[in-house]
């Protein structure tokens, strides 16, 4: 196996998470509806919110990764990464956004896959990032607010199964 297919791999499984700490599916499965919109004292996001702002970063970052076409929109910092409503709109919109998240994860994972992905050639429309940046970066973003919706469980008194 050569380096860039092991480095390819590994970043793959990076994203994936479960490694160093729960997967997004572990930190979400059986978070009780009526907690999701819940923001408890101390702490500045619902478990909605969060979870929705995962999905928006990570397709940001993935469409602009693949912005082959030129059709990426850049977004406003922070108004269009944060819901405003600490609530789900439906009954819905928590498994769809978790769906929306996995299925774009699963696109990055092909985009970094693909041998003819350069991970270290910047990108032409933007300003020094590559696929590599682009996925350690969603790594680390993704990682950290999952961290956070582990302590809002907690906080909420409903944490996750332990992993493993």
């Amino acid at each position: 196996m050569d380096h860039d297919k092991k480095l390819r791999t590994h970043l793959v499984q990076l994203l994936r998470g479960g490694q160093a700490h729960l997967t997004l599916d572990d930190a979400v499965r059986d978070f009780p509806p009526k907690l999701q919109g819940v923001v408890p004292p101390g702490a500045a996001h619902s478990a909605w919110q969060l979870l929705e702002h995962l999905r928006i970063a990570q397709r940001d970052i993935l469409d602009f990764s693949r912005n082959d076409n030129g059709s990426y929109r850049e977004l406003k910092w922070p108004e269009d990464y944060w819901p405003a409503d600490a609530a789900p709109p439906n009954a819905h919109a928590w498994n769809e956004s978790i769906q929306a998240i996995n299925e774009d994860a699963r696109a990055f994972d092909q985009l970094l896959e693909d041998p003819s992905s350069d991970l270290y050639r910047p990108f032409p429309w933007g300003d020094g990032q590559t696929l590599l940046r682009q996925a350690l970066l969603t790594s680390d973003h993704n990682s950290y607010h999952i961290g956070q919706l582990v302590l809002l469980r907690r906080l909420l008194g409903h944490p996750p199964a332990p992993k493993g």
